[in-house]
């Protein structure tokens, strides 16, 4: 019986002393955390995706609350929620939230098999990375879309796929969060966020390839030569041209497509805008002027 009553005593000694230790423990490293962080993260997708710079939606709640605590959050931007979830999340904290251009991904290559024919065939680990390890792919250019889908994988919105007939990489814009995973993903550096535009329209360099002319049109016939004629034809300073290869500032570019004219090689795409009118069409148009005819051509490309 008195083993028994030790065993009791012991236990019960051992078990006061652990819930001492753990009250001092609780109390030397507690943590404070606001309870708006909370409210926050639940006003958030809880995609987890990364678009914001941060890890998942609960490190942007404690930015944005940590932010408002400072005085200021400029830079913080959930592209997943977009303005209506920012918006509710004003409202809970308290202060106004300025609301960046929309963004979409942009697969800056436009070498097709018709235009990059494959010139050997890789057999190994079937994705973007692995083959971009082992050299050029499986076509004469080192900087075009590989087509392993590492960028598919990776996004959690179904919003890019590769297409079977091309092998090129292609975004939904109309499922696009902005949120980067596939920028991230391509080990060439091919998609750019970039911004949506008016009415969706935009245009771009579909081309990072950097080699000189000549060696860059005989891996694609697309490619961009840098020959600068782009550049020179841009009449807002938008383009420039630096290591072979020409870059189109979204910030400076107001679409006037003069660039994608000029292109010699047509490694400039304009995206959403509406086809031209038929010149006869409207210079036959009854009581417009030839004059007025030209001004309404000229508009149709802006």
């Amino acid at each position: 019986m008195n083993f028994i009553l030790i065993a009791v005593i012991a236990l019960g000694a051992i078990g006061l002393i652990a819930a001492i230790v753990l009250f001092v423990a609780s109390k030397k490293f507690w943590v404070y955390e606001d309870p708006r962080t909370a409210q926050v993260t639940a006003l958030l997708p809880g995609a987890n995706c990364g678009g914001c710079g941060f890890a998942g939606c609960g490190g942007m709640a404690d930015a944005l609350v940590k932010g408002v605590d400072a005085g200021s959050i400029e830079g913080l931007n959930c592209p997943v929620g977009g303005p209506e979830v920012m918006g509710k999340v004003a409202d809970l904290l308290g202060m106004a939230i300025a609301h960046g251009e929309p963004k979409v991904a942009v697969v800056r290559c436009n070498g097709t098999c018709e235009y990059r024919p494959k010139i050997a065939e890789y057999v190994g680990l079937r994705n973007c990375a692995a083959m971009h390890a082992c050299g050029a792919g499986e076509t004469a250019c080192g900087y075009g879309c590989l087509g392993c889908g590492d960028c598919v994988e990776v996004c959690k919105f179904d919003a890019i796929h590769v297409n079977p007939e091309t092998g090129i990489a292609e975004v939904d814009e109309e499922k696009c969060t902005s949120c980067g995973a596939c920028v991230n993903a391509c080990p060439r550096g091919i998609i750019e966020l970039r911004k949506k535009g008016p009415k969706g329209r935009r245009v771009f360099v579909s081309c990072v390839n950097k080699d000189k002319g000549a060696v860059s049109m005989k891996a694609c016939k697309v490619s961009c030569i840098g020959c600068g004629k782009c550049e020179k034809e841009c009449p807002f300073g938008a383009i420039t041209v630096e290591n072979n290869l020409s870059y189109i500032d979204p910030d400076k570019c107001r679409l006037c497509r003069k660039c994608e004219k000029a292109c010699p090689t047509h490694a400039i795409i304009a995206v959403n805008f509406p086809a031209p009118k038929p010149k006869s069409e409207l210079s036959e148009t009854p009581g417009i002027p030839e004059s007025q005819a030209q001004s309404n051509r000229k508009e149709e490309t802006v």
